[in-house]
């Protein structure tokens, strides 16, 4: 293993950002999802580092100990200029990988596609292109499992998800990934929004999707980058099981991506299959980032 696990921070975008980093060589930026931190890829990181990357997992904006965004923007198009703005502060170059889980997810293809010489390869975890998941939503199946997005739109969300030692966001994790002891990690998410204006950053990423006032125009080319596929080799991950994104918008998938991408549908795990089976994720990943 290349080192150990440790937190650093700096001033990126505008903002005051924390992450988790292991080992030294080429960027891999991990970007996670809802309801869900940085710790999430606590598996992942030691595996990159060992594969020879240096390895970086940031808290995305809002989330502590990152600072809740100054200009108060949560838009889709702005996460991704976060992360393109963290991989030149760390110094990265065109060997560089970008990996993201749920949001993280439309991130990185946005970043990629908006600024490609960034980045070699492509990750894409639980949540596919928005090609895919934007039509989804007139599905009933779909909607039905994308009902809490909705829900979040009203104040009143900021209320119920922490009552009752925050039983709404267990019931999320429970459902996404059934079988899977996520309690550790819905700790740290709940230390990531507890601090005041935390919270509502979170349900910003979600509110500033369907409400057009909280976006600003500056990033409208950004939000509109992560429609299609990016335009590298991406491996595109999908769990059976997955309660809150159905399986099939993976299907036929591959042949939408560029040349050199990859689809795997994981018969075992849900939506936070890097927690589920980070031995089997993480060999996943590693290898397509070694190949050729």
């Amino acid at each position: 293993m290349s080192s150990e696990i440790v937190q650093a921070s700096a001033e990126v975008n505008g903002l005051h950002m924390e992450w988790l980093e292991q080992g030294t060589g080429p960027l891999a930026i991990c970007l996670h999802g809802f309801p869900d931190s940085a710790r999430s890829w606590q598996h992942l990181l030691p595996e990159l580092a060992a594969a020879g990357y240096r390895a970086v997992a940031p808290w995305t904006r809002g989330y502590y100990p990152t600072g809740v965004a100054p200009d108060g923007l949560y838009q889709s198009g702005v996460r991704a200029v976060d992360a393109c703005r963290l991989h030149e502060t760390l110094g990265g170059d065109r060997d560089a990988v970008i990996i993201g889980h749920d949001f993280g997810a439309g991130a990185a293809n946005s970043a990629a596609t908006m600024e490609p010489d960034r980045w070699s390869k492509v990750v894409m975890m639980s949540v596919p292109p928005y090609s895919r998941f934007r039509p989804a939503l007139f599905d009933y199946a779909q909607s039905r499992r994308s009902s809490y997005m909705f829900f979040f739109q009203h104040p009143l969300s900021e209320a119920v998800l922490p009552h009752q030692d925050w039983a709404y966001i267990r019931g999320l994790w429970a459902d996404w990934s059934p079988g899977l002891d996520g309690s550790e990690h819905i700790e740290h998410f709940i230390e990531s929004v507890s601090p005041t204006g935390h919270l509502q950053a979170a349900l910003g990423y979600y509110r500033a999707s369907f409400q057009p006032d909280l976006r600003s125009p500056d990033f409208a080319d950004w939000d509109e980058a992560g429609v299609d596929g990016p335009p590298h080799p991406t491996l595109y991950l999908h769990g059976r099981a997955d309660g809150c994104i159905g399986v099939e918008l993976a299907d036929d998938l591959e042949a939408e991506l560029s040349p050199g991408s990859r689809v795997i549908v994981f018969d075992s795990v849900g939506h936070f299959m890097q927690l589920e089976d980070p031995a089997l994720v993480n060999k996943v990943i590693v290898d397509f980032l070694r190949a050729g």
